[in-house]
């Protein structure tokens, strides 16, 4: 499998973050821009809709594969 973060000069934890932030929480864009540039991490609002356009499905498809393990491999 190709790296899907290979054209991106921020690191693959921070793009990360990011995404999980706007996801998880009730946060918009500009929050999480906010809360990132708190953390010495500047980016746009803009550049965070693209790595969630681009990376929330990829994302998404490991919670999933990763609840789907652990709950078939829980002992009942």
């Amino acid at each position: 499998m190709k790296n899907p973060f290979r054209y991106f000069k921020n690191s693959p934890e921070i793009i990360r973050l990011a995404v999980m932030m706007y996801v998880r929480y009730p946060l918009s864009l500009r929050q999480v821009e906010d809360l990132l540039h708190e953390r010495g991490i500047d980016v746009s609002y803009e550049t965070v809709r693209v790595w969630w356009n681009r990376f929330g499905p990829i994302f998404t498809a490991e919670i999933r594969k990763t609840r789907a393990t652990s709950l078939h491999n829980t002992p009942q």
